[in-house]
Formats: structure tokens, sequence, C-alpha cells
């Protein structure tokens, strides 16, 4: 694991205090979406870097019985108090743990759900990642990940961005986030202009946050500083899980962009 790492458990902390109802019930719509599932009543699930929590949350309301764990104490702390705030009826158990730590991922039982959107190509260990968490699968279960798509140079360059953050005193960093930003927004509006669509973002922000549920500002730093980071084209993660017993269910692609890739496997019986 890099020494270098963003604080991605003080990120999605701060994210959730703009946690609502509204962002809840996007982020369950979301989870039916990619697992394929209307409900997930008397089914177990693993959250893998639980982030803000706000997909536990989700699988819970579904009716999931749930373990989630991070490798951030922040991130295991607002998990668990946001499952306790929204999920009071809830079967669930929030714990710190590593996703590329042999023993602990040995600990686990194996679950219906294995869910890790975002995650694993921050571990420093990316694959080591992908393999301990494909073992936690049961045979018929399914397995949804989501992974930064390999762009080539672009995401050669895209990790020196986030280094940069990382090593950049605390005062500066916000600076970096503001140029990247304006430069992605000038970008999308001067497209949207010569489709002759309104420049202005704000339908795109609405849209993002009915996607997932998330914030267009911190998934914005967790983009800019998010370090560790790998990326994988969309046909090795298809080989890599297929050589170990899989059967790729659905697949959604950024189309080539810098965005992630998401999976849908499940665990041949």
């Amino acid at each position: 694991m890099s020494d270098l790492r963003f604080e991605f458990g003080r990120n999605w902390k701060s994210f959730s205090k703009s946690l609502d109802e509204e962002r809840i019930k996007s982020s369950v719509r979301n989870l039916q979406r990619l697992l394929k599932e209307t409900d997930l009543k008397d089914k177990t699930m693993l959250d893998i870097g639980s982030g803000s929590g706000l997909s536990s949350v989700a699988a819970v309301k579904l009716g999931a019985k749930l373990v989630s764990f991070d490798y951030d104490v922040n991130s295991v702390e607002i998990t668990r108090q946001n499952l306790i705030e929204y999920c009071q009826d809830g079967v669930w158990d929030v714990q710190q743990g590593s996703a590329i730590d042999p023993t602990y991922m040995n600990r686990l039982e194996q679950f219906d759900f294995v869910y890790s959107w975002g995650v694993l190509h921050h571990t420093g260990a990316m694959w080591q990642g992908i393999e301990l968490a494909s073992q936690r699968v049961k045979a018929g279960g399914k397995f949804a990940l989501a992974i930064y798509n390999d762009q080539g140079g672009a995401s050669r360059r895209w990790e020196l961005l986030k280094r940069t953050y990382i090593q950049l005193p605390q005062f500066l960093r916000f600076f970096l986030i503001l140029f990247v930003a304006t430069y992605f927004e000038l970008r999308s509006s001067l497209i949207r202009l010569v489709r002759l669509q309104n420049p202005l973002p704000f339908k795109d922000w609405a849209e993002r946050k009915t996607d997932r549920g998330m914030s267009v500002w911190h998934d914005l730093i967790d983009w800019v500083g998010g370090y560790p980071f790998e990326v994988a084209k969309p046909e090795e993660i298809f080989e890599f899980l297929r050589e170990r017993g899989y059967q790729l269910e659905h697949i959604k692609t950024c189309a080539g962009g810098h965005g992630c890739n998401e999976f849908l496997f499940i665990k041949k019986k």
C-alpha cells in the first residue's frame, strides 16, 4: 500500500452533511439497477469500502443483511452514524479493515452480494483487492464492482495530477481543484453550445445527483485527490474474473472516458 494516500474518509464525512432522503432514494435506485434486483430481502451483502455509508444505507433499505467495512476510520465512523440514523431496524455491522489484507478478508464469511464501487483501484494493490473480494462471493452470488477505465497516456497524466495534489500543502489544494473544475466545466459548456443546448451546468449537476445520490463537489475532490490510483481495461477485468469462475451478467462502460466501468458478475455454482 502506498504511503501517499488521499483522505477519503474526511471527504465523505463532509459529504454526509448533505445526505438526505432524496439522495438515499437515488442510491437505492442505482443499487437496484447495478445488482439487477428489486430487493435484497433475506440476502447477505458485503460493502467493500463504505465511504460515506450511502450505499450501505441503500442496501439495508432494500432488506439486505449487511457487513460493510472501510480502511479509513473516518469512513467507518460516518458509515456507522448514517446507518444508525437511517436504518435503526436493519441488520448491519460496520468494521474497519483493508480490502488487500488477506488475513482480514479471509475471516469474513461469503455473501450473496459483494459490492465495491470505485474503491479497489484506490488500495494500491487493485488486482489483489479484486482477487480477495471475489473469494467472498457465494456460489451463484453476484459481484458488483466499478473500476477506473484505462485511457493509456491520459490515465498516466491523471495519476501524476493526483500525486501532485497529495504532495501539495493543504492551502494550495483548493486552487488545483478549482483549476480542474474550471477546465472541465468550460469544456462541457462549449460542447453544449455546439450542440445548441443550454451551456449552463445546472441540469448536468442535477442529473449527477439523481444518478447515485452523490455530490458534484465532493466527487470532484475525490477525483482530483484520489490516490493511490490504478486503472484497467474492461477486457482485463472480464478475463481476470472469468478465470476465477465468474460469468459477466452486465457491463456499463464510460465509453472510453475517464470515469468508471461498472461490472456485474455471477459466480458459477
